[in-house]
């Protein structure tokens, strides 16, 4: 077993500390990673606190992990020592159902396994990137192709990339398409430079004025204040498709009046507390839906990875010690950060 060190929460009441674990030896198939960075996400801090009601304890989050290749397997082919690679929020899955033969491993229907906080229906506990190192099969590494000296905004890729690449790619946000991203935070930041580099007429929709010059230089065409009716109303009917990336519960029904017939909005935020209901002649008179998205499989992972790499895309990051991760959490939940934390491995 290889020992290494950690940061975990013990409760979810307690901070997150230092911590001692083990990882497995690599098999014949696995991949050993020297963990550079690690992206801090909002699902961290929602499972580091129990606010799901599913964590295991002692909790090591953190599922936005890049880094170098240390070790390989004797039948591992597509890595090898020295080369850059990064894992998501998956480490494994069935592999036989119909959305694993898909390549919607994310989908999989017996439960993929998450980076940390093990396998989705239940089972033994995995431990993610807030350590030094991790053991993952070679079929869950991705191969990372951006400057060693971008890896710290790489590393939000490996979440807040795929969540928002994957809706935007299934709906198909491009040329000739208008496209709304609700929310102008780690998520939310990584839709308007996606839907923007996919050629999409971009609004950005936040209820901070003050993000307004921010939207502009990430790439949004129109910068729409949510809470000015005026600037609302200009809005209705006129978009396709909608990513609402905010983690809270809000109105949707504000939202919804936007999207032209037959457009949908797609919700990957993820609020600890459910939304107020919505108002089904919303949705009716235009044929409109509601839809959801998860992450995306590996192999659209990849794909998302290879998209940034050649359009020159990078997470905005502000990169922190370790040891500050329970005072970014409390930043976090104030959106006081522009706009992902990210964790220098070496300081631990």
């Amino acid at each position: 077993m290889i020992k290494t060190k950690a940061y975990a929460a013990h409760s979810s009441t307690g901070a997150l500390a230092p911590f001692e674990l083990h990882r497995r030896n690599p098999g014949a198939e696995d991949v050993q990673i020297e963990i550079l960075y690690c992206g801090v996400c909002h699902s961290d801090l929602h499972t580091a606190r129990g606010e799901w009601h599913n964590t295991q304890y002692p909790c090591v989050p953190g599922h936005e992990i890049v880094g170098r290749v240390v070790a390989v397997g004797d039948g591992v082919r597509g890595f090898k020592v020295g080369d850059l690679a990064g894992v998501g929020c998956m480490i494994d899955s069935c592999g036989h159902c119909h959305s694993c033969h898909e390549g919607d491993e994310q989908y999989c229907e017996n439960g993929f396994t998450g980076t940390y906080n093990g396998p989705v229906f239940g089972g033994e506990n995995t431990f993610g990137g807030y350590s030094r190192t991790i053991v993952v099969k070679e079929s869950f590494v991705l191969h990372v192709r951006h400057d060693e000296k971008d890896l710290a905004r790489v590393a939000p890729l490996l979440c807040a990339g795929i969540t928002t690449y994957s809706p935007l790619r299934h709906w198909g946000a491009g040329p000739g398409r208008k496209v709304g991203i609700v929310g102008l935070g780690g998520l939310g930041h990584m839709g308007v430079k996606i839907a923007h580099a996919l050629g999409a007429h971009v609004v950005l929709f936040t209820t901070s004025p003050g993000k307004s010059d921010d939207g502009k230089q990430l790439g949004a065409d129109v910068v729409c204040i949510s809470t000015s009716p005026e600037q609302m109303a200009a809005q209705a009917n006129q978009l396709d498709f909608i990513l609402n990336t905010v983690a809270a519960p809000h109105d949707l029904d504000a939202y919804l009046q936007l999207l032209k017939r037959d457009g949908t909005m797609a919700l990957v935020g993820a609020p600890a507390e459910p939304h107020p209901p919505s108002n089904v002649f919303n949705l009716i008179f235009k044929r409109r839906r509601i839809a959801g998205s998860l992450i995306g499989g590996i192999k659209e992972t990849q794909e998302m990875l290879d998209f940034c790499a050649d359009h020159q895309i990078l997470s905005d990051v502000e990169t922190i010690p370790i040891d500050y991760i329970n005072t970014a959490y409390e930043r976090m939940l104030k959106s006081d950060v522009k706009y992902r934390f990210v964790i220098d491995m070496a300081s631990l």
